[in-house]
């Protein structure tokens, strides 16, 4: 779980999830709404993958990344386990 909070850590590795949210993307999508370089996206996609928080396919040249629902989620509800919320499995 450490890594996941190392990974959340970051407002643009939010933001590529936040993004993510809505469908599959392939890198040069992602990079395409960063005014960073190429290499500092892939550095930040790295790190979401290496934490759970996402997976990626590779199709020839190109690479599509998700978000990995399950672990997303299995976080969501440890931080409202740590503020007392309840959610829907816990009422």
């Amino acid at each position: 779980m450490k890594d996941v909070w190392n990974a959340m850590a970051d407002p643009t590795r939010r933001e590529i999830l936040t993004m993510l949210q809505n469908g599959e993307m392939t890198a040069g999508e992602i990079a395409d709404r960063f005014e960073i370089s190429n290499a500092t996206v892939s550095h930040h996609l790295k790190i979401l993958r290496e934490a759970g928080l996402i997976t990626s396919e590779k199709e020839k040249q190109t690479i599509t990344y998700r978000l990995n629902t399950t672990v997303f989620q299995d976080f969501l509800k440890g931080i409202a386990a740590a503020f007392g919320m309840k959610g829907e499995d816990n009422e």
